[in-house]
């Protein structure tokens, strides 16, 4: 089991654009409950928001959630993904993705540029309220970095973000989706990454393709997963604990993998994570899990995911998602329909 979780609140700026009937009715197709979007603290799982970005895309016939004044209609991402595919390298494959968005969008568009070793990826943003420009920024830059990612095969390290507006509440989750080093109040929206990745070669085919966007939208917000990096081989190990009587400790995986416990944390840390992190969102994500899709009491899950007492977990539990396991499991059910893998992105 490893699956990622998404905050509530691109739940709610997701389905933000519909009438109330069709807002329900896009929920209720995810098997998200209708509290989720007014409960800040809650999450869903990655499946269910993919569910739920396809149902929006669907009823709105539009793959950016009524953002922009143009529709960007179903299907338009899998007509740029096809367009960037054949590319030879990433520079190219990244002009040509980013020219489309401004083919598909009106009030929001990104250029590329070089800047002292580092390539900058800067918006210009004119989205205006009712809509939600900050939502807007973020539903296109996760697009834009997670094809980046698919198309060379590995996860681009974001070396700094910054953001043209304060700081939101949810700020917390931009350290997984774009970096740890951030900016507000920016004078430009703008993502940096090391220059030199503009020439890895695209890695991708016709075939690859096709399997990307049967599970799209996930695959791209989720980003591309390196499986040879610190952080996936320390989650692989930790999962291998899952049931167990105790955690490893830092120095015993530092042993396993042959370096050093500096070493290790070094390298955590060069990717934005750390032990505790990947320990505690593991933990977290299959806590959600459990409670939201299996009948286990709240006693056995802290046992499960290695805790000895209860209340040890229910205080670790609130620190994660701001309420008790108990309460979050009354607010979620069980997802009742599968993301339609011919569905919208597709």
């Amino acid at each position: 089991m490893d699956r990622g979780t998404v905050s509530a609140h691109f739940v709610a700026a997701a389905v933000a654009r519909l009438a109330s009937q069709a807002r329900d009715r896009v929920l209720r197709s995810a098997g998200i409950p209708d509290e989720v979007p007014g409960s800040p603290h809650a999450r869903v799982t990655a499946e269910a928001f993919s569910a739920l970005w396809l149902a929006v895309a669907r009823e709105l016939d539009d793959e950016f959630f009524g953002l922009d004044a143009r529709r960007m209609k179903v299907g338009s991402f899998a007509l740029l993904c096809h367009a960037v595919v054949n590319a030879d390298n990433l520079d190219r494959a990244l002009k040509r993705i980013l020219a489309g968005f401004r083919v598909l969008l009106d009030d929001i568009d990104a250029e590329l540029r070089l800047d002292d070793g580092h390539a900058v990826i800067a918006l210009a943003n004119r989205i205006r309220p009712p809509a939600d420009p900050r939502f807007a920024v973020e539903a296109l830059l996760v697009m834009v970095h997670g094809l980046m990612c698919w198309l060379t095969g590995h996860r681009i390290p974001i070396l700094r973000a910054e953001f043209g507006y304060p700081r939101p509440a949810h700020a917390s989750e931009y350290t997984v989706m774009f970096s740890e080093h951030l900016g507000f109040d920016a004078a430009c929206t703008e993502i940096r990454f090391d220059a030199a990745t503009l020439g890895a070669p695209v890695v991708q085919n016709a075939g690859t393709l096709r399997q990307f966007l049967r599970s799209a939208p996930q695959s791209v917000f989720l980003k591309y997963k390196n499986e040879d990096s610190w952080t996936a081989r320390l989650r692989r190990r930790l999962r291998a604990s899952i049931g167990g009587s105790d955690w490893p400790l830092l120095n015993e995986l530092a042993d396993e993998f042959h370096v050093t416990a500096a070493t290790l944390r070094r390298r955590l840390e060069a990717e934005g994570t750390s032990y505790q992190d990947v320990k505690d969102q593991l933990r977290r994500d299959l806590a959600i899990d459990r409670l939201c899709n299996s009948t286990m009491s709240v006693a056995e899950i802290a046992a499960l995911v290695g805790f000895h007492e209860t209340s040890a977990f229910h205080r670790a539990f609130k620190k994660w998602n701001g309420v008790q396991p108990g309460e979050y499991r009354l607010q979620q059910t069980k997802p009742v329909t599968a993301p339609d893998p011919q569905g919208a992105l597709t």
